[in-house]
């Protein structure tokens, strides 16, 4: 009787441990939900912004993919069950703010606001995929394999935009930026 006692106590644990690990997980679904929403908004901000051809369609590619990963994000919503609703992402609205003051402080039409703007985009880049990360590994823990495999998919992308920027910054706009003057 001791030991059918401690199973359903083990049990219960479980359940509750996995109801308190899907509650994190849902929360931080609903944080790069919004995160996604508010970043497509400053991708196109900061293309407008861009002197180079080059960053300019990397910047619009990206928030392309940012609209299909916004898509994706509503299918893991669906897949466990849940409505898709954001909730204020305090990181990334810190990086687009900081985002914008790059573009304010930097003279137009320069490399050198180029450069800042690779930096702010980046920033948010790492952002996403640590978050992806996380929840890709939260889903396999809940056993949504459906939902990791998404959440899987949009990380790939972030981590080919991020190799992108580095090959843009180091082949282009940095080497080039660093003759400007002030």
């Amino acid at each position: 009787m001791a030991t059918s006692k401690a199973k359903k106590e083990t049990e219960h644990t479980q359940e509750a441990e996995e109801s308190a690990l899907k509650e994190l997980f849902v929360d931080e679904l609903k944080d790069i939900y919004w995160a996604e929403q508010h970043l497509a908004k400053a991708l196109k901000k900061m293309a407008k912004s861009a002197t180079s051809d080059e960053l300019r369609q990397a910047l619009e590619q990206h928030e392309t993919e940012t609209e299909g990963q916004i898509e994706r994000l509503k299918q893991v919503f669906e897949i466990i069950e849940e409505k898709a609703t954001a909730k204020k992402c305090q990181a990334m609205e810190g990086l687009i703010k900081e985002s914008e003051e790059i573009i304010e402080d930097t003279e137009e039409g320069t490399l050198t606001r180029d450069a800042g703007i690779i930096s702010a985009a980046q920033k948010s880049e790492h952002y996403e995929i640590a978050s992806y990360g996380t929840l890709r590994t939260l889903a396999n823990t809940l056993g949504y394999a459906d939902a990791a495999k998404l959440l899987d998919e949009t990380l790939a992308e972030e981590k080919k935009t991020d190799e992108l920027l580095t090959q843009i910054a180091e082949s282009t706009i940095n080497p080039s930026a660093k003759s400007e003057k002030e």
